[in-house]
């Protein structure tokens, strides 16, 4: 796969990744709401569950508009890699679900839940591979 193609398949994957986000974040703020409430762990610290949907719903749409708007690297690896944190911070609250039995988003039984926590390393891996953040920021700090 020549270098042309293979930034067209990244700016397709992104631009996916971003319209999921802002999708996401959407839905932290309305039709979804009730059903991430579910995720949010019980020792998450002086903000109400709802409170802290609200939040990570403004955070999920700042991700995917930078998402699908930025394209020149470094920034384009810097919002990959950011976005990537994102997902590695909310997984706690997939293990909430899990180990609480909570069920949302169809998630009714510890199966399902289970099975969703391993796409949640595939999640980081789109992040970073979508914005070539891993190959650029090494030869940043090089």
């Amino acid at each position: 796969m020549n270098g042309k193609t293979k930034g067209r398949l990244r700016a397709a994957a992104q631009l996916t990744l971003g319209s999921f986000l802002l999708t996401a974040g959407t839905g932290h703020m309305t039709f979804a709401r009730e059903e991430f409430q579910a995720q949010v762990p019980d020792w998450v610290p002086l903000l109400d569950k709802d409170t802290v949907v609200l939040l990570s719903g403004v955070v999920e749409l700042a991700f995917g508009a930078a998402l699908v708007s930025t394209w020149k690297q470094p920034r384009r690896a810097m919002v990959g890699a950011a976005t990537a944190a994102l997902f590695v911070a909310v997984f706690p609250g997939n293990v909430a679900q899990l180990t609480g039995h909570r069920d949302a988003f169809g998630l009714d039984t510890d199966t399902k839940r289970a099975i969703r926590l391993l796409f949640q390393p595939l999640l980081v891996a789109w992040a970073l591979g979508a914005t070539d953040a891993r190959r650029v920021l090494t030869a940043r700090s090089s």
